[in-house]
């Protein structure tokens, strides 16, 4: 069955009605591995595992395995886990959630998942899985070079090594080849039979008792003594990497025609004439009627109706709304004005207390309690296995919460620095952002991802403490930003970031602005005026809700962040000549609601926008666009933005960022402008 999709893809595909054909061709012993498991452990798959989805998909009554995958890779509308948005391997019914093109990216949330079915189990609840689940990724050799494979078999041996449960096989499907590289002979099992932490088996791919038999033994280290194994799968690849490969432009005709040889077809008809179980014209009887089979069902899945409109398209980046899972707050609220880290903090301990399903992970929040106090004392409350010390890999922190999040916690990360997210971003983007758009809703993992960052702080600095880019996070369809400007929006902020997350399934990012986190003051030492009462549990900020001081017709500052004291600062110091302006805090700077800041600022002669990130790819550009796309006219926008730049160390540290008098400059310049025209 597996075969037989392959080969007519290829013909679909020349048809112009398939449109993705890396098949499975050489890798049908994964069918073995399937066979091995229970139907209610989760299967991140590896592209190449078609034979795994239709063996487990044979162990459950009422599965239809290659109608589903052939509405798959026809793109129909009617494909049961994409929508037709994507060839992928999934199902609900099968617990495979679905990847798109697995380069490893999925090993750090199957990583997370496994350490989500120990964490249930400490609980007490019950997650998307049964808790003595084994979880399964696969992958390939080529795959297992990449960083992304190598942080997540460090964080797995990580965890390992030191007694954390670990009920994960890590299934390589080592071909020989990645592409047209050549995989030297001998590295997997050098690079993993050793390995710290792991279980290291091998078997034959081509042999379907050997793999099964490994596999089984595989399945029984990870479930019974919760320890990852990492099972090294012998196979072949057949007709190249994909439709479009012609392999014959870099592999000899002896090489394939060898490869050809070892096709596990072949392999598996000789077993099972050996054992009696099938005779030569019983097996052709068999390989042609799947084949007119295939090919029937292939005619009627072309037919089936085709996404045709964007909002089809887009349907699924959101994800649907489900019932909250929060108790009522039963304490009391400090009204001692504080700062943002102390009211964050406050707000955190809330969210624990009644969200028993909420895990934090991130370097250093546990016992040391944030590297600026944000999380301190949480691990104390509510212990390690809630408030995690993860090892100092970004990418494995935001895999732990991706994992957490489709076992049904609710992860609460940390990424100390914003600088430190962008080699890890594409378990943002390529991960948790798009699981729902790929699997038409139907998997999700909401979660909220808390990163210090920006500018303006003192006593270090240079760009990886110092970061200004934030590009990367607002180019991610779907995903959620909240930048807070004091410390009483901070809690309205964190406690609907996690509303979101829970109600919503939405991914969420807390951007933090480390100069305000404990900033206590606005004009002078001691006047505490950027000091604030906690607002309490029902507080929260929706997308799209601004915030707004004084009402002043002349002039609209349209800021967020560090900006929106900069600009106090600066309307401070002009004194009476700023009664004529208000200013607008933008507070999300994703989902941004465009209406309701044009009619914010609409009856305003002028309107400055202040960006603390660099001018290139900044806020400001969508914001003044917006603005001239409602019918402002150009001649009254103006934005003030941090140089594209670096951030530089020591007193340099600011020179590229705007400033309370660069602010007044404008100020002034757009107020003698409009005074000029009047």
């Amino acid at each position: 069955m597996s075969r037989h999709l392959d080969l007519h893809a290829r013909r679909l595909q020349a048809r112009g009605e398939a449109f993705y054909t890396i098949g499975s061709a050489g890798h049908e012993g994964s069918a073995a591995v399937a066979r091995a498991l229970r139907t209610s452990d989760p299967a991140f798959l590896h592209y190449r595992d078609a034979a795994f989805f239709i063996e487990r998909s044979r162990q459950m009554p009422g599965q239809t395995p290659l109608w589903d995958l052939l509405l798959s890779f026809t793109a129909s509308a009617d494909d049961p886990i994409s929508g037709g948005r994507h060839k992928v391997l999934g199902s609900r019914d099968l617990n495979i959630p679905p990847q798109t093109s697995t380069i490893a990216s999925h090993l750090p949330k199957a990583m997370g998942a496994a350490h989500a079915l120990g964490l249930w189990r400490r609980l007490g609840g019950q997650g998307e899985w049964p808790t003595d689940s084994v979880v399964l990724c696969s992958f390939g050799d080529a795959s297992f070079n990449h960083s992304t494979a190598q942080g997540a078999l460090n964080a797995v041996g990580w965890s390992a090594y030191q007694g954390a449960p670990m009920p994960l096989v890590m299934l390589c499907e080592d071909n020989g080849i990645g592409i047209s590289t050549p995989t030297p002979k001998g590295w997997i099992a050098a690079s993993m039979a050793a390995r710290p932490g792991f279980h290291y088996l091998s078997c034959d791919g081509l042999d379907l008792l050997d793999t099964w038999r490994a596999a089984c033994e595989a399945a029984r280290i990870a479930r019974t003594m919760k320890q990852p194994v990492f099972l090294h799968m012998r196979c072949v690849r057949l007709y190249g990497h994909a439709g479009s490969d012609a392999q014959q432009a870099y592999l000899s005709p002896q090489r394939i025609k060898a490869d050809e040889a070892r096709d596990p077809l072949l392999v598996s008809a000789g077993l099972l004439r050996r054992l009696g179980v099938m005779e030569c014209d019983e097996i052709a009887t068999l390989y042609h009627a799947v084949s007119e089979r295939v090919a029937g069902l292939a005619e009627e899945a072309i037919a089936r109706p085709k996404l045709a409109t964007a909002q089809q398209v887009m349907s699924s980046i959101v994800p649907p709304v489900r019932p909250g899972r929060a108790m009522p707050w039963q304490g009391e609220v400090e009204s001692t004005p504080g700062t943002m880290a102390k009211l964050l903090n406050q707000a955190l301990q809330r969210l624990m207390a009644t969200h028993s399903h909420l895990v934090m992970a991130g370097e250093d929040i546990g016992r040391k309690g944030g590297v600026y106090g944000v999380t301190q004392r949480l691990q104390a409350r509510f212990g390690p296995h809630r408030v995690i010390d993860t090892l100092l890999d970004e990418q494995s922190i935001l895999g732990l919460g991706i994992g957490l999040a489709q076992s049904g916690a609710l992860p609460v990360l940390e990424i100390q620095f914003l600088a430190y997210l962008h080699n890890a971003e594409d378990q943002l983007r390529g991960e948790a952002a798009t699981l729902s758009f790929f699997s038409n809703g139907q998997y999700t993992n909401p979660m909220v991802i808390r990163i210090a960052g920006l500018g303006y702080q003192k006593g270090f600095g240079g760009h990886f403490h110092n970061d200004n880019a934030i590009a990367v996070l607002r180019d991610i369809p779907g995903l959620l930003v909240a930048c807070p400007s004091n410390a009483a929006d901070a809690v309205g902020l964190m406690q609907e970031a996690v509303r979101l997350a829970d109600e919503e399934q939405r991914v969420v990012v807390m951007l933090e602005p480390i100069a305000l986190y404990h900033t206590r003051d606005l004009l002078e030492e001691g006047d505490q005026a950027w000091s604030f009462a906690d607002p309490g549990p029902d507080f929260r900020l929706p997308p799209g809700e601004l915030g707004q001081w004084g009402d002043g017709l002349e002039l609209a500052i349209i800021t967020y962040g560090n900006g929106v004291m900069l600009s106090r600062r600066a309307l401070a110091a002009l004194g009476d000549e700023a009664a004529g302006v208000r200013l607008i805090d933008l507070r999300w700077l994703t989902a941004i609601d465009h209406d309701s800041v044009h009619h914010a600022v609409a009856n305003c002669r002028r309107v400055l926008v202040v960006d603390e990130c660099r001018r290139s790819g900044s806020l400001s550009e969508e914001v003044i666009t917006a603005l001239v796309e409602r019918g402002v006219a150009s001649h009254r926008l103006q934005r003030y933005t941090a140089e594209d730049s670096f951030i530089a160390l020591g007193r340099a540290s600011t020179a590229t960022l705007p400033c309370v008098e660069g602010i007044v400059a404008r100020v002034r310049e757009a107020l003698v402008a409009q005074s000029s025209m009047s």
